[in-house]
């Protein structure tokens, strides 16, 4: 069976400033500068058009005190794809950087791991260290859609369409998942927080947030087994991204850039 190629794009659409030692378990002996950028992703091809993540709202941004540049929503429509019409959604997990303007897609079916429902829903919520990344009404929202039949759960690793697959990694949740996708360079994996930046993966280093250290130190190894190359695995907040990948046109540049193209590093 020939699998379909699709392109892969990764749209900012805020970031904040930070510095290394709030990226990594145990800090970082060097006090510099290491900002964050907030995505969503397009993943389409001629037949299907799917969006992983859906971002935060501007008045979350300022709750947060996250520089805000555009909604998600605008961010795909610069991109020619309507947020109202889109079909499908993958919520990699449940942190209101990743679902928080799921009211924007009233068409969609999202589809969520199992574990990251009962993980957001349960007894882990008493403890801030856990519940700091999600939002009540964010979560309730969700449930509120489960009840609608518009949640689709899995358990593991899925098929969610011909050359697009689901899996379960854990570790910065107990429910996070990754998505693979079969572009014309081969498979690329958009790890999102499985791997929030490049240093993660490849240094074997763990992100403050995290649930189980040894499901994300795992799950490091699964994302290479998914993938063709490391060069083929993208993670969730890395600003090199948009250094690394080419912008989806010149208008796009520092906005959108394409992943199923090859990087330049």
């Amino acid at each position: 069976m020939t699998l379909p190629n699709y392109e892969i794009y990764a749209i900012k659409y805020a970031w904040r400033d930070a510095k290394r030692a709030n990226h990594f378990v145990g800090g970082d002996p060097h006090d510099a500068a290491m900002p964050m950028d907030y995505f969503v992703w397009l993943v389409r091809n001629a037949e299907r058009t799917i969006v992983i993540d859906t971002g935060f709202t501007k008045s979350m941004a300022e709750q947060r005190k996250r520089i805000f540049l555009r909604t998600p929503a605008e961010g795909l429509a610069l991109m020619g794809c309507k947020a109202a019409e889109v079909k499908d959604v993958v919520i990699t997990h449940l942190h209101y950087d990743h679902v928080g303007t799921f009211q924007d897609f009233p068409a969609a079916q999202f589809h969520l791991q199992d574990a990251e429902m009962a993980y957001a829903t349960g007894r882990h919520m008493r403890h801030k260290q856990f519940n700091h990344g999600y939002e009540v009404d964010e979560v309730v929202g969700m449930v509120r859609l489960v009840y609608k039949d518009r949640v689709s759960f899995y358990r593991g690793e899925a098929e969610l369409a011909p050359g697009i697959s689901l899996h379960h990694i854990g570790g910065h949740t107990a429910g996070l998942q990754c998505v693979r996708v079969h572009t014309a360079r081969g498979w690329v994996v958009v790890a999102s927080d499985t791997s929030h930046y490049y240093e993660h993966f490849e240094k074997g280093r763990v992100f403050t947030t995290t649930f189980h250290l040894g499901d994300t130190l795992d799950g490091y190894a699964k994302l290479r087994q998914l993938a063709d190359s490391e060069k083929h695995i993208v993670p969730g907040h890395d600003p090199l991204v948009m250094q690394r990948y080419p912008a989806a046109s010149p208008e796009l540049k520092d906005i959108v850039v394409r992943l199923d193209a090859v990087p330049n590093y």
